[in-house]
C-alpha cells in the first residue's frame, strides 16, 4: 500500500493576485520581496505605488502560483511583516476586478499593416503612436486578454512589449469591505 506523505500532492498550483496595503516608507518594498525571496515563492507580476498622500499608504499588487496551502503561507508571511497592514486575495474575492495595460510595438508595411489594425480594432487598443513602419498600441484587459494580442501581432511583426503588471480593486461603490478606507485610516491616526 502507497503512503501519500503530501496531502496537497494531486493539487495543481493556480495563479492568485494579491493585493498588500502598506505603509508608504523607505525598505517596505524591499522586505515584501525579500519574504518572498527568502522562501523561494516566485512573483509572477509586481506593481506599487502610493494610493493615499495622507495616510502615507501604497498598495502592492503582487500576482503569484502556488497550492493553495503555499498562498495561505505567503499571506500569513506578509501580514508578519510589521509595515503591512492588510493582504486582500483578490483572485478570492467576486467583487475582485483585474486588470494590466500593455503598450505593444509592430512593424508592418502592406496588408500586415492593415491586419495589425484590425487586430488591435477587435480588441480594442488604441493607436498611440504610428510611423510609415510602425505602430504602438495601447491595449488594456485581463493578462489572458494582452497575452492574446501578443501572440497575434507576433507574425505581424512584433517589434517589442512593455507591461504594467496586474493591478486590481474592488467591484461596486464602496472600498473594499476588508481594506482600510482613506477615511477611515485619517480618523484613526
Amino acid at each position: 500500500m502507497a503512503f501519500n506523505a503530501d496531502p496537497h500532492a494531486d493539487e495543481r498550483p493556480q495563479a492568485r493576485t494579491l493585493a498588500v496595503l502598506v505603509d508608504n516608507e523607505p525598505g517596505v518594498l524591499a522586505r515584501v520581496v525579500g519574504m518572498f525571496s527568502a522562501r523561494g515563492f516566485n512573483i509572477e507580476s509586481l506593481t506599487v505605488a502610493e494610493t493615499d498622500k495622507a495616510a502615507h499608504t501604497s498598495r502592492i499588487t503582487i500576482v503569484t502560483r502556488g497550492q493553495s496551502h503555499i498562498i495561505e503561507q505567503i499571506k500569513s508571511q506578509l501580514e508578519r511583516i510589521l509595515s503591512v497592514r492588510q493582504v486582500i486575495d483578490v483572485t478570492q474575492d467576486s467583487a475582485g476586478v483585474e486588470r494590466e495595460l500593455a503598450l505593444v510595438k509592430v512593424r508592418s508595411t502592406g496588408a500586415e499593416r492593415i491586419e495589425a489594425l484590425r487586430v488591435s480594432d477587435i480588441f480594442r487598443a488604441k493607436v498611440i503612436d504610428t510611423t510609415l513602419e510602425s505602430f504602438i498600441f495601447e491595449i488594456t484587459g485581463t493578462s489572458s486578454k494582452i497575452d492574446a494580442i501578443i501572440e497575434l501581432m507576433r507574425p505581424l511583426g512584433l517589434v517589442e512589449v512593455s507591461r504594467t503588471g496586474v493591478l486590481s480593486i474592488h467591484r461596486g461603490p464602496e472600498a473594499d469591505p476588508t481594506a482600510e478606507t482613506p477615511a477611515a485610516t485619517a480618523a484613526s491616526n
